[in-house]
């Protein structure tokens, strides 16, 4: 069976994290492992606290998972602070699989996720080892160190950012105004991914699940833009018939079709 692994942290309302990225390698055909960076109590509503583990800890998880099932791809998530997203970085070097990095910044709550040093260290040290960043309007502003707010400027920051080292570059616009649009950029060339915007305020965890879908994709063998492709199928989809849970920012239904 393929293995795909998410090194991200837990979110115990089921909607995100690690949560999300296994339900949605398990509805690829999948088999998920998981590394767990950090501990969040939430829900839809709100983040009432974080609990960032040690990075040795992170570290002792990643080997031995490694050790035992390798995997075929992997997608990292939340990571915390500076000193995870370095000891991380470390071993990202060694790597033999393809890495896709979502660059989790701000909670869907606007809770801030990691700070200042941290993102230098994301930028300077974890980038150069991702074959494909997802990062979104937000995040892809922060890491490029521009201004982004509409499709040109999504280009622009897609190439920028590919000059941190990224191999490719996934800029999601699903916060702009009118139809959410997302822009990848690889092997010099971008692509433009149109979806239809729907009214509705279940979209926790939508960045997860989405990089969730590339990963197991990418894993199992498809090529980058086919994957990237299928996997906007797929969140579409699962945006579309979302469940109604909670009182705040629901989840995505994450047992759709995969067959796109």
């Amino acid at each position: 069976m393929t293995v795909a692994m998410t090194i991200a942290g837990s979110d115990p309302s089921g909607g995100a994290g690690l949560q999300a990225d296994l339900k949605t390698f398990h509805q690829h055909g999948v088999y998920g492992t998981s590394i767990v960076t950090l501990l969040t109590v939430q829900n839809t509503q709100k983040v009432e606290a974080i609990e960032i583990l040690a990075p040795g800890f992170v570290i002792a998880q990643l080997d031995a998972v490694c050790a035992d099932i390798p995997p075929s791809a992997a997608k990292i998530g939340a990571l915390g602070n500076a000193a995870v997203i370095e000891a991380i970085a470390e071993r990202a070097g060694r790597f033999s699989f393809p890495l896709v990095i979502d660059p989790v910044m701000v909670s869907k709550h606007g809770d801030p996720l990691i700070d200042d040093a941290a993102v230098q260290v994301l930028r300077q040290k974890l980038l150069p080892h991702a074959f494909l960043l997802t990062p979104n309007v937000l995040e892809a502003a922060r890491l490029a160190q521009m201004e982004v707010t509409d499709l040109s400027t999504m280009e622009k920051a897609a190439a920028v950012i590919s000059r941190l080292g990224a191999k490719n570059v996934l800029i999601k616009g699903g916060s702009l105004k009118g139809d959410p649009v997302d822009v990848l950029w690889t092997a010099g060339k971008t692509y433009s991914l149109p979806a239809e915007r729907v009214d509705t305020r279940c979209t926790h965890g939508t960045g997860c699940v989405f990089a969730a879908a590339i990963t197991a994709r990418l894993a199992k063998g498809e090529d980058l833009v086919t994957a990237v492709k299928a996997a906007k199928k797929f969140i579409a989809a699962a945006i579309q018939t979302s469940p109604a849970l909670g009182q705040g920012y629901g989840p995505v239904n994450m047992h759709v079709r995969t067959d796109f």
